[in-house]
Protein backbone atom coordinates (compact mmCIF):
# COMPACT_ATOMS: atom_id res chain seq x y z
CA UNK A 1 0.00 0.00 0.00
CA UNK A 2 1.48 3.38 -0.81
CA UNK A 3 1.72 6.15 1.22
CA UNK A 4 -0.28 8.05 0.18
CA UNK A 5 -2.93 5.81 0.79
CA UNK A 6 -2.10 4.66 3.69
CA UNK A 7 -2.38 8.45 5.01
CA UNK A 8 -5.83 8.23 3.24
CA UNK A 9 -6.90 5.48 5.30
CA UNK A 10 -5.72 7.01 8.69
CA UNK A 11 -7.20 10.13 8.49
CA UNK A 12 -10.88 7.75 8.44
CA UNK A 13 -9.11 6.36 11.93
CA UNK A 14 -8.06 9.65 13.39
CA UNK A 15 -10.55 12.30 11.74
CA UNK A 16 -9.42 14.53 14.68
CA UNK A 17 -5.77 15.39 13.10
CA UNK A 18 -6.29 14.00 9.63
CA UNK A 19 -4.85 17.76 9.15
CA UNK A 20 -5.76 18.60 5.69
CA UNK A 21 -5.00 14.59 4.16
CA UNK A 22 -7.36 13.59 0.59
CA UNK A 23 -11.47 14.36 1.82
CA UNK A 24 -10.90 15.42 5.68
CA UNK A 25 -9.59 18.31 7.33
CA UNK A 26 -9.97 22.24 7.72
CA UNK A 27 -9.22 23.81 4.51
CA UNK A 28 -6.77 25.80 6.30
CA UNK A 29 -5.05 22.67 7.81
CA UNK A 30 -1.47 21.80 7.04
CA UNK A 31 -0.33 18.29 6.56
CA UNK A 32 2.87 16.24 6.38
CA UNK A 33 1.38 13.60 3.90
CA UNK A 34 -0.78 14.93 1.24
CA UNK A 35 0.80 15.78 -2.14
CA UNK A 36 0.89 19.76 -2.52
CA UNK A 37 1.93 20.58 -5.87
CA UNK A 38 3.73 16.85 -8.08
CA UNK A 39 6.28 18.94 -9.05
CA UNK A 40 9.78 19.23 -8.25
CA UNK A 41 11.10 23.07 -9.67
CA UNK A 42 8.58 25.12 -7.31
CA UNK A 43 10.77 27.80 -6.07
CA UNK A 44 9.41 30.50 -3.34
CA UNK A 45 11.56 32.87 -4.46
CA UNK A 46 12.06 35.45 -7.51
CA UNK A 47 15.50 37.88 -7.96
CA UNK A 48 16.19 36.75 -4.55
CA UNK A 49 12.78 37.94 -3.39
CA UNK A 50 10.32 36.16 -1.49
CA UNK A 51 6.49 36.63 -2.02
CA UNK A 52 4.55 35.95 1.42
CA UNK A 53 0.81 36.32 0.41
CA UNK A 54 -1.82 36.81 3.41
CA UNK A 55 -4.25 34.22 3.52
CA UNK A 56 -7.87 33.75 5.17
CA UNK A 57 -7.71 29.90 5.41
CA UNK A 58 -6.92 28.29 8.55
CA UNK A 59 -7.59 30.06 11.87
CA UNK A 60 -4.87 33.00 12.73
CA UNK A 61 -3.02 31.39 15.66
CA UNK A 62 -1.03 34.37 16.49
CA UNK A 63 -0.91 37.25 15.08
CA UNK A 64 2.84 38.41 13.36
CA UNK A 65 4.26 40.37 10.59
CA UNK A 66 4.69 39.60 7.20
CA UNK A 67 8.45 38.37 6.86
CA UNK A 68 10.69 40.60 5.22
CA UNK A 69 10.75 39.84 0.98
CA UNK A 70 14.89 40.13 1.38
CA UNK A 71 15.66 36.52 3.17
CA UNK A 72 17.94 37.71 6.39
CA UNK A 73 20.40 34.67 6.39
CA UNK A 74 22.49 32.69 3.71
CA UNK A 75 24.26 29.60 3.42
CA UNK A 76 23.71 27.57 6.91
CA UNK A 77 22.09 29.03 9.63
CA UNK A 78 21.73 27.73 13.33
CA UNK A 79 19.47 27.51 15.15
CA UNK A 80 18.38 26.16 18.82
CA UNK A 81 14.66 24.45 19.26
CA UNK A 82 14.27 24.45 22.62
CA UNK A 83 11.66 21.68 24.09
CA UNK A 84 10.17 20.83 27.40
CA UNK A 85 12.49 17.41 26.38
CA UNK A 86 15.62 18.94 25.97
CA UNK A 87 17.44 21.36 23.51
CA UNK A 88 17.78 20.40 19.64
CA UNK A 89 20.49 21.87 17.79
CA UNK A 90 19.58 22.31 14.28
CA UNK A 91 20.93 23.60 10.90
CA UNK A 92 19.17 25.78 8.40
CA UNK A 93 19.77 25.44 4.77
CA UNK A 94 18.99 29.07 3.19
CA UNK A 95 20.61 28.39 0.09
CA UNK A 96 18.48 25.64 -1.73
CA UNK A 97 15.24 26.99 1.29
CA UNK A 98 15.65 30.92 1.33
CA UNK A 99 12.48 32.31 1.75
CA UNK A 100 11.51 29.02 4.09
CA UNK A 101 14.34 29.87 6.35
CA UNK A 102 13.40 33.49 5.86
CA UNK A 103 9.55 32.69 7.36
CA UNK A 104 11.09 30.32 10.20
CA UNK A 105 13.47 33.06 11.60
CA UNK A 106 10.81 35.89 11.63
CA UNK A 107 8.10 33.46 13.36
CA UNK A 108 10.35 32.45 15.53
CA UNK A 109 12.05 36.11 16.54
CA UNK A 110 8.67 36.89 16.74
CA UNK A 111 7.80 34.20 19.67
CA UNK A 112 5.49 32.90 17.23
CA UNK A 113 6.34 29.54 18.42
CA UNK A 114 7.11 30.03 21.88
CA UNK A 115 4.86 27.68 24.19
CA UNK A 116 3.35 25.60 21.62
CA UNK A 117 2.23 21.92 21.36
CA UNK A 118 3.52 19.57 18.83
CA UNK A 119 0.36 18.33 17.92
CA UNK A 120 0.51 15.38 15.55
CA UNK A 121 2.95 12.35 15.45
CA UNK A 122 3.01 9.46 13.58
CA UNK A 123 4.54 5.90 13.65
CA UNK A 124 3.76 3.52 10.67
CA UNK A 125 6.65 0.45 10.77
CA UNK A 126 6.26 0.86 6.85
CA UNK A 127 7.92 4.32 6.50
CA UNK A 128 6.53 7.08 8.25
CA UNK A 129 7.82 8.79 11.17
CA UNK A 130 6.89 12.65 11.76
CA UNK A 131 6.99 14.88 14.37
CA UNK A 132 4.53 18.04 13.48
CA UNK A 133 4.85 21.45 15.76
CA UNK A 134 4.44 24.94 14.63
CA UNK A 135 0.58 25.84 15.36
CA UNK A 136 0.40 27.65 18.54
CA UNK A 137 -3.46 26.57 18.47
CA UNK A 138 -2.40 22.89 18.99
CA UNK A 139 -5.40 21.72 16.61
CA UNK A 140 -3.19 21.52 13.11
CA UNK A 141 -5.57 24.16 11.49
CA UNK A 142 -3.95 26.98 12.72
CA UNK A 143 -1.70 29.91 10.49
CA UNK A 144 0.21 32.59 10.74
CA UNK A 145 -2.07 34.40 8.62
CA UNK A 146 0.31 34.06 5.41
CA UNK A 147 1.70 30.85 2.93
CA UNK A 148 3.94 30.97 0.14
CA UNK A 149 5.53 28.79 -1.91
CA UNK A 150 7.09 25.09 -1.51
CA UNK A 151 10.74 25.36 -2.44
CA UNK A 152 11.88 22.02 -4.05
CA UNK A 153 14.78 20.87 -5.24
CA UNK A 154 13.77 17.54 -6.61
CA UNK A 155 16.44 15.90 -4.10
CA UNK A 156 14.38 15.87 -0.96
CA UNK A 157 14.93 12.79 0.69
CA UNK A 158 13.34 13.57 4.47
CA UNK A 159 15.93 11.23 5.86
CA UNK A 160 16.09 10.99 10.04
CA UNK A 161 16.57 14.16 11.26
CA UNK A 162 15.44 16.13 8.48
CA UNK A 163 13.04 19.54 9.06
CA UNK A 164 10.13 20.11 6.36
CA UNK A 165 7.32 22.41 6.07
CA UNK A 166 4.07 20.92 6.59
CA UNK A 167 1.05 22.25 3.67
CA UNK A 168 -2.32 21.25 2.97
CA UNK A 169 -2.01 19.99 0.08
CA UNK A 170 -2.23 22.30 -2.32
CA UNK A 171 0.42 24.56 -4.15
CA UNK A 172 1.59 27.87 -3.05
CA UNK A 173 0.20 26.90 1.07
CA UNK A 174 3.69 26.40 2.93
CA UNK A 175 3.32 28.14 6.10
CA UNK A 176 4.10 28.02 9.76
CA UNK A 177 4.12 24.64 10.50
CA UNK A 178 6.61 22.00 10.41
CA UNK A 179 7.50 18.17 10.56
CA UNK A 180 10.73 16.46 12.00
CA UNK A 181 11.41 13.28 10.75
CA UNK A 182 12.64 10.93 13.52
CA UNK A 183 12.73 8.04 12.03
CA UNK A 184 12.94 6.70 7.95
CA UNK A 185 9.61 8.48 6.32
CA UNK A 186 9.00 7.99 2.57
CA UNK A 187 6.86 11.37 1.30
CA UNK A 188 6.47 12.74 -2.70
CA UNK A 189 8.79 14.97 -2.92
CA UNK A 190 6.33 17.93 -2.22
CA UNK A 191 7.58 19.54 1.00
CA UNK A 192 10.16 22.28 1.25
CA UNK A 193 12.97 20.43 3.17
CA UNK A 194 14.94 23.25 4.62
CA UNK A 195 16.67 22.02 7.63
CA UNK A 196 18.20 18.87 9.65
CA UNK A 197 18.85 18.06 13.62
CA UNK A 198 22.34 17.12 14.39
CA UNK A 199 23.21 13.48 15.76
CA UNK A 200 22.45 14.53 19.65
CA UNK A 201 18.96 16.16 18.85
CA UNK A 202 17.64 12.71 16.50
CA UNK A 203 18.24 10.70 19.98
CA UNK A 204 16.85 13.19 21.88
CA UNK A 205 13.60 13.29 19.96
CA UNK A 206 13.48 9.48 19.08
CA UNK A 207 13.37 8.75 22.51
CA UNK A 208 10.57 11.46 23.18
CA UNK A 209 8.59 9.71 20.06
CA UNK A 210 8.65 6.08 21.83
CA UNK A 211 6.80 8.42 24.88
CA UNK A 212 4.47 10.05 22.53
CA UNK A 213 3.34 6.61 20.72
CA UNK A 214 3.70 3.96 23.61
CA UNK A 215 0.61 1.89 23.64
CA UNK A 216 -0.45 2.70 20.64
CA UNK A 217 -1.01 0.49 17.50
CA UNK A 218 1.45 0.01 14.23
CA UNK A 219 0.03 2.98 11.85
CA UNK A 220 -0.22 5.59 14.46
CA UNK A 221 -1.64 9.27 13.59
CA UNK A 222 -2.82 11.34 16.23
CA UNK A 223 -2.08 13.75 19.21
CA UNK A 224 1.25 12.13 21.52
CA UNK A 225 0.04 10.51 24.44
CA UNK A 226 2.29 12.69 26.35
CA UNK A 227 2.72 16.15 25.76
CA UNK A 228 5.66 17.49 23.29
CA UNK A 229 6.03 21.36 23.38
CA UNK A 230 8.23 23.98 21.47
CA UNK A 231 9.27 26.55 24.59
CA UNK A 232 11.58 28.87 22.20
CA UNK A 233 13.03 28.74 18.76
CA UNK A 234 16.14 31.04 18.78
CA UNK A 235 18.95 31.50 15.61
CA UNK A 236 21.93 30.55 17.02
Amino acid sequence: MSTRSRLARLCVLVPLVGLGLAGCGASGSQDAGSSASGSASASASKDGQCTYTPTQNGEVARKVDLPPSTPVATGDVAVTIQTNFGTLKATLDAKNAPCAVNSFLSLAKQGYYDKTPCHRITSDSRGFHVLQCGDPTGTGTGTPGYAFAEELTGQEDYKIGSLALANTGQADTSGGQFFIDYDTTQLPKDYTQFGQLDAASIKLVQAEAKKATKGEADGYDGKPVVSVELVKVTQG
